[in-house]
């Protein structure tokens, strides 16, 4: 794992789309349609003038290559690529012997900014209980601790229907995660964790699991979406569906949402892609910091949670404002 260095002023270097690796190779059509899902929401005069002048673009790799410049902006770390996805959990809108773990709805009296009871306080003094915060009642608290962690996700009734839910708040403490504990206490080797070995870990030992979960004292409420139809991704940062292998969670201290960026993720399964940044996350901080949303259900979980790769990440951005980014002394 990227070790925890304090990072820099942010550097920018302006480069050629010559200089991006299987920029030509790309699919740019595919890019400019998850563009244009977020590009309207954009305040700027630069970004609206370039969302207007998409459509009239038969080319979508020229749109792109005369409107914008590739800019690398970078902090001092290391490149880090992770992935996330939606998760599908099995549940019930009442409780049974089976589904006994309830999703909750935020409690009026959380605020943004402020903290309130950690995960250790809020099942121990069971606060949140028989106040009709209930969404629904998931089978497996594992997996709904991961989709705290994810923000979203779909709960599959047993009538073959569904919730989608979004994140609703959360109770302002930080996000610690559970897999490094378990490499801190020497469990598993950092290359060994991935949501699946947590999962079955903390089912094979649920007493020990259970304090495992409390280790985070983080706590994601939701709220449910029902205006996102089933064939479209989960809303994003930008209150859009994404798309899977098309959008990316960034940083938006480093990279404006909406904006495109160039992935060249590195490591066994190399990509190299133009997404959309359409999404941020609690531990996505820092210039050269990513997650690529990889879609719906356990497979995209399974490759989502094996990804842990270097590379580097290119940020596409209107002419006029990339090259405002240069001191004068390079103009």
């Amino acid at each position: 794992m990227m070790a925890d260095i304090a990072a820099a002023e942010p550097t920018y270097t302006i480069l050629d789309f010559k200089d991006l690796d299987g920029w030509e190779r790309d699919d740019h059509i595919a890019a400019l349609r998850v563009f244009q899902n977020t590009c309207p929401d954009l305040d700027a005069p630069d970004w609206r003038t370039l969302c207007a002048a998409a459509p009239s673009f038969g080319d979508a790799k020229k749109f792109f290559e005369l409107l914008f410049k590739p800019v690398l902006i970078e902090d001092g770390v290391d490149m880090k690529f992770t992935g996330y996805f939606e998760p599908e959990l099995q549940g019930s809108r009442v409780p049974t012997a089976r589904y006994r773990f309830p999703v909750y709805a935020k409690p009026p009296e959380v605020r943004l900014g402020q903290r309130w009871l950690s995960r250790r306080e809020i099942e121990d003094s069971k606060a949140l209980e028989g106040r009709g915060l209930e969404i629904a009642w998931v089978d497996d608290s594992v997996e709904l601790f991961f989709l705290q962690i994810q923000g979203s996700g779909r709960i599959k009734l047993s009538d073959g229907s569904a919730i989608r839910v979004g994140y609703g708040g959360a109770n302002g403490h930080p996000y610690r995660s559970i897999g490094t504990e378990l490499v801190r206490r020497g469990t598993y080797q950092p290359h060994q964790v991935s949501a699946q070995v947590i999962q079955n870990w903390v089912n094979r030992n649920p007493v020990d699991g259970a304090e495992l979960l409390r280790h985070n004292p983080s706590y994601v409420f939701f709220r449910r979406v029902d205006q996102v139809p089933a064939d479209k991704g989960p809303l994003g940062a930008m209150n859009r569906s994404i798309t899977t292998m098309r959008s990316v969670a960034v940083d938006p201290a480093y990279t404006p949402l909406g904006a495109p960026v160039w992935v060249e993720k590195d490591g066994a399964d190399p990509i190299r892609r133009l997404m959309i940044a359409q999404d941020t996350g609690s531990a996505i901080k820092g210039a050269q910091r990513a997650d690529i949303f990889f879609g719906t259900g356990d497979e995209a979980g399974r490759k989502a949670g094996r990804l842990r790769d270097p590379g580097r990440m290119i940020v596409l951005l209107p002419i006029q404002r990339a090259y405002s980014l240069l001191p004068e002394a390079v103009l």
